[in-house]
């Protein structure tokens, strides 16, 4: 499969089938993870691995969604605010931008093998770094679902590519 028809198969999935993923799988998506380009090489990231069904009613109080839970695995992606490269022009952090990276790597990742995910940014984030016990320069950033898909895509709706191309004269 070529990496455009990659990129056109991912969706956010919102159904999951109760079907374990192999570990080699798993670590396949996890190792793309740590490959992800980060800013400066930093990898000022980390992967909290939640195995849903043992903590269901802690993960419905930040996101509650039910298919959010139907998946064996919840994958948070979190950035630490002290580790990461600062630009030194405009003192802007690059924490976001990388765990956003790492998030995008294991949701292609999960593609390739056949597998869901929906990218979620809609949680409580004080909530879901309590219930984590992050370190005070964690923050978590993006997390998704992670499983067999029981649903089907719906139709995208996608700008052209001319309005979102600006060409420098």
């Amino acid at each position: 499969m070529s990496f455009l028809d990659l990129v056109k198969k991912r969706y956010s999935c919102r159904d999951y089938m109760k079907k374990e993923i192999p570990d080699d799988m798993l670590g396949e998506i996890l190792e793309a993870a740590r490959l992800a380009p980060t800013a400066k090489n930093s990898q000022s990231f980390k992967i909290v691995l939640i195995e849903t069904e043992k903590y269901k009613e802690k993960l419905l109080d930040i996101y509650d969604r039910d298919w959010f839970v139907s998946a064996p695995y919840v994958l948070v992606v979190c950035g630490s605010k002290v580790d990461s490269w600062v630009r030194l022009q405009d003192d802007r952090s690059h924490y976001v931008v990388d765990a956003s990276i790492v998030m995008d790597h294991i949701i292609l990742a999960a593609v390739d093998n056949d597998l869901g995910t929906c990218w979620i940014c809609a949680f409580d984030p004080e909530k879901t770094k309590n219930f984590l016990n992050l370190p005070e320069d964690f923050e978590p950033i993006a997390m998704t679902p992670l499983g067999y898909a029981n649903d089907n895509p719906r139709d995208k709706k996608r700008k052209s590519i001319d309005d979102l191309i600006i060409n420098k004269d």
